[in-house]
């Protein structure tokens, strides 16, 4: 048996993973609450822009934590096919939530079907990128532990889903985040309880990409992506504020019509009087 280690670079990973989790849920949040109040083609947009983000924080929470991960005897390499298939699936299993919450017409049975889906797809998304993990031996799961992370996914992503569709003050929103970047690390420490390695003397070399030559480059990626649509999000104006502007404009256009009608009243007056004489 190998000699795993989940913390080769001390709470680093954990922490910055976590906070990964956290930024893709508050961005995925946010961008659902726009979806919801909008209507049309913005709607869809909305929601694929919320998939995006919660899908990415969660792969890239997962493979930053992975940089943690180390066994004693055997180096690790990636299988960039699959790797690139969790992110895949991270996406879509969250889209189809997203859409099932934003266009379903019974508000309860919508966020099962969502949280079900949503957290199946995450928990396949970390198997696969387990699955992905090429070393001299083989990994083996303790059933138990398998189920019990499977159950927290989709309990995490109902949870974010309910939060989605109820929640509309920024700081429950935030609070909302910050319980969902929890389970979903817990989700991937309660999976990772569950590995077992068997080594294997080396015959040959490892195929797969070094997680600096691939994993790495493709997290700080998405990273900046959820760090650039976050300030695309914050800085775009609500539906809300979207209409206070309107409402705005339409009143500064009220008050200066009469006194630009009254004005233009006068100037005709004198020749109005002329033709009259």
């Amino acid at each position: 048996m190998g000699t795993m280690n989940h913390f080769s670079f001390g709470w680093l990973t954990p922490g910055l993973s976590y906070a990964m989790a956290c930024l893709g849920a508050a961005l995925g949040l946010r961008c659902t609450l726009r979806g919801l109040s909008a209507t049309g083609a913005a709607r869809r947009n909305w929601l694929l822009t919320a998939a995006a983000a919660i899908g990415s924080g969660i792969w890239t929470m997962h493979f930053v934590a992975m940089f943690g991960f180390t066994v004693d005897g055997t180096e690790l390499r990636y299988n960039v096919p699959l790797t690139v298939l969790s992110l895949v699936v991270a996406v879509l299993v969250t889209g189809l939530g997203m859409f099932a919450v934003g266009h379903g017409r019974h508000r309860g049975l919508a966020l099962l079907a969502g949280g079900l889906t949503t957290g199946l797809g995450v928990a396949a998304m970390h198997y696969l990128g387990m699955a992905a993990i090429r070393l001299h031996g083989g990994l083996h799961y303790d059933p138990a532990s398998v189920a019990l992370s499977v159950l927290i996914a989709v309990g995490a992503a109902t949870a974010a889903l309910w939060a989605a569709v109820t929640i509309r003050n920024v700081y429950a929103a935030g609070a909302a985040s910050l319980v969902m970047g929890l389970a979903v690390s817990c989700m991937h420490y309660t999976g990772m309880a569950a590995v077992h390695v068997r080594l294997e003397p080396a015959r040959t070399g490892l195929g797969g990409a070094a997680p600096m030559e691939f994993v790495f480059p493709l997290a700080v990626g998405l990273g900046s992506f959820l760090f650039l649509t976050s300030a695309f999000v914050a800085l775009s104006p609500t539906a809300q504020e979207r209409a206070a502007y309107q409402e705005a404009g339409e009143l500064a256009i009220e008050e200066f019509t009469p006194a630009a009608d009254q004005g233009h009243a006068g100037r005709q007056a004198p020749h109005l009087h002329g033709r009259a004489a």
